[in-house]
């Protein structure tokens, strides 16, 4: 059974928690879909219009992506390997701090 997109207002309900969660608060900007014509910031209605798009849009296929693995690498092997952290282009810069 394929999973059910969210709604619109699921959605609205996400977005909010998440830009909560960094100290953005949504009710600050003017409601409705136009613009404050003072500061020029967008409309509430707007806003969460545009982040659902960009939700919808992007998050799944970033959530999909794997590391590219060798031809006939079992597929099993291949989903642990993405689950690694990337190579860093310079290793002791994280890790000489963790020695005892």
């Amino acid at each position: 059974m394929a999973p059910t997109p969210p709604t619109d207002a699921e959605l609205d309900v996400f977005i909010r928690a998440r830009l909560a969660s960094l100290g953005i608060d949504l009710d600050q900007l003017p409601p409705g879909t136009a613009a404050d014509p003072e500061t020029g910031a967008p409309g509430q209605a707007s806003v969460l219009a545009s982040l659902r798009s960009f939700v919808r849009g992007t998050i799944a296929g970033l959530a999909a992506y794997q590391l590219p693995t060798p031809d006939g690498t079992d597929p099993a092997v291949a989903r642990a390997l993405s689950q690694q952290p990337a190579p860093l282009l310079y290793p002791s810069i994280a890790t000489e701090w963790r020695k005892p």
